[in-house]
């Protein structure tokens, strides 16, 4: 009989309660400073790497090799049989590749990892669309076939008040920026087929920003219901005025405000506003 275990990184923005809620396994990512090494979402929140920006930008690295060894040997002992891993984007991260790496030397797990090209709650999203076909008792290979039907109805979306973040990571992707800065343009960000950002589009300032993340989401609202996240780094109050302005909108099924992860705000920077969309038509 099958037993499979769910993994995910950090990067998919799900609350530590939902995790263990959903039984998937937390893979952390690593958040670096001069002087200490933190687990993301584990040991430091958004919040107080935001705190830190000024004095100190942080370095992001992957899960640690001895992090998931642990989880593997774990997930043996407890007598799983199948691993399925959801990752960020590879074109943002090498995580996907290390946890392919990892699973190689447990040949006793039945393995896939599922490259979402995508990274914070459309990631989380996916996770938890594997998560409930786990719980609803459908077979591996049932899981893997849906997974990227699942991937295609997920969208994200955000705006941030500065790509200075983005830069120092090495982030920057296709997204240009300096002269654009400069006339105050604050780009609209998604991800390309291969994970990498790009620009869908710029606005002057940054309520005409967050009018084009509307209007991007009335576009897909008009094709039919949507369950709607607003995502947020360092910027909720702005978040929570944004989901009020959204409620009157047709076709959004549920909404709901969800934080940057700790890493993802090491990039992102303070002021961070988006939105995750789920076609659930």
């Amino acid at each position: 009989m099958q037993k499979i275990a769910l993994i995910v990184d950090s990067a998919c923005d799900l609350s530590l309660e939902t995790l263990k809620e959903k039984n998937i396994h937390l893979l952390p990512l690593r958040i670096t400073y001069s002087h200490k090494e933190y687990r993301d979402k584990i040991d430091i929140s958004a919040d107080e790497i935001y705190d830190n920006l000024e004095k100190e930008v942080p370095k992001t690295s992957l899960p640690s090799a001895e992090n998931m060894e642990e989880i593997l040997v774990s997930l043996e002992n407890e007598g799983y049989t199948h691993v399925i891993a959801i990752t960020i984007s590879s074109g943002l991260s090498g995580t996907f590749n290390s946890i392919r790496l990892a699973l190689e030397d447990h040949p006793q797990l039945t393995s896939y990892v599922f490259d979402t090209k995508i990274l914070a709650m459309p990631e989380g999203l996916v996770a938890l669309e594997v998560a409930n076909l786990i719980n609803d008792g459908k077979t591996f290979e049932e899981i893997v076939s849906e997974i990227p039907k699942i991937r295609r109805n997920i969208t994200g979306y955000f705006t941030i008040n500065t790509l200075e973040y983005l830069k120092r990571g090495g982030r920057i992707g296709k997204i240009s920026g300096t002269i654009g800065e400069m006339l105050n343009l604050k780009p609209i960000v998604t991800v390309d087929e291969e994970g990498v950002y790009y620009t869908v589009c710029k606005a002057r300032g940054r309520k005409q920003s967050i009018l084009k993340l509307t209007n991007i989401l009335k576009d897909e609202l008009a094709l039919g219901p949507c369950k709607v996240w607003v995502l947020q780094g360092g910027a909720l109050e702005e978040a929570k005025n944004f989901m009020e302005s959204l409620k009157g909108l047709k076709n959004i099924v549920s909404l709901d405000i969800s934080q940057i992860s700790p890493a993802l705000g090491v990039h992102g920077g303070p002021g961070l506003l988006g939105l995750a969309i789920q076609k659930v038509y």
